[in-house]
């Protein structure tokens, strides 16, 4: 199983070119297998983007998310107190965005690589990426 970044699960639905052949292997492999962990935190992040018309979708954003969650063998995953604890400890390295804190602790505390392009998270050695 493997968790997936929110711009990661975007790009995955609307522009797979931007993604880099290791990323679409590690999303092809675990959508055959165990599947990919989704942060419920994502759900709320794609719903505020496509709100705010940073992206842009030909159905309403609740279809969207649907659709994004059909397409996949995937398991949404909330946020749990250890999630919760684990992401206010985490090092201001991290970065302090609030759903980034919390998509890393969750990697954290399911044990699981986070694939993503989010170079400030991918150099963190708190988490195993994909990329």
């Amino acid at each position: 199983m493997i968790l997936v970044d929110t711009h990661v699960l975007i790009w995955d639905a609307l522009a797979p070119q931007q993604l880099s052949a290791h990323a679409v292997q590690a999303l092809t492999q675990a959508n055959e297998t165990d599947g990919l962990l989704i942060c419920d935190i994502s759900l709320w992040e794609i719903a505020m983007l496509v709100q705010k018309g940073r992206v842009q979708v030909d159905r309403d954003c609740q279809s969207f998310i649907t659709l994004i969650l059909q397409a996949n063998n995937c398991q949404v995953c909330p946020i749990t107190p250890q999630i919760a604890t684990l992401a206010v400890q985490l090092p201001q390295t991290i970065n302090l965005d609030p759903a980034d804190r919390l998509i890393v602790a969750t990697a954290v505390a399911e044990h699981v690589p986070l694939v993503t392009a989010d170079q400030n998270l991918r150099t963190s050695n708190l988490i195993t990426t994909i990329w």
